[in-house]
């Protein structure tokens, strides 16, 4: 296995273990391909939660210009929601888990089709 494949086990672990969530893997995989090289760096590959201005890059540029979404309210409360689901509390919010969370909170899937 390769290292992408060793993290995209990790998230699917986070993604059961701290989220309840049963992943579904060909998606999981396609999310963490599209995150493209920020997942190995260690900086890139998390969400600073804490940081309001990452939280409005999360929505600008995957919300907004991956998912093809509207800008509005409702952004911002999918992107606490999945950071409530994922734990306040949880030091390391990697990228890809939380992108993998959106897509399937807003039903687009088929973004990664």
């Amino acid at each position: 296995m390769g290292k992408r494949d060793d993290l995209i086990a990790k998230y699917a672990e986070d993604l059961k273990e701290k989220c309840g969530m049963d992943p579904d893997m060909d998606l999981l995989t396609k999310v963490t391909i599209g995150c493209g090289p920020s997942i190995y760096d260690a900086d890139a590959s998390t969400v600073a939660s804490s940081q309001p201005g990452e939280l409005e890059t999360v929505k600008a540029n995957f919300l907004i210009k991956k998912l093809g979404l509207a800008d509005g309210p409702e952004l911002m409360s999918a992107i606490d929601s999945v950071i409530e689901t994922y734990g306040k509390s949880e030091r390391n919010k990697y990228r890809a888990v939380v992108y993998y969370m959106l897509t399937k909170h807003f039903g687009k899937e088929a973004v990664y089709g």
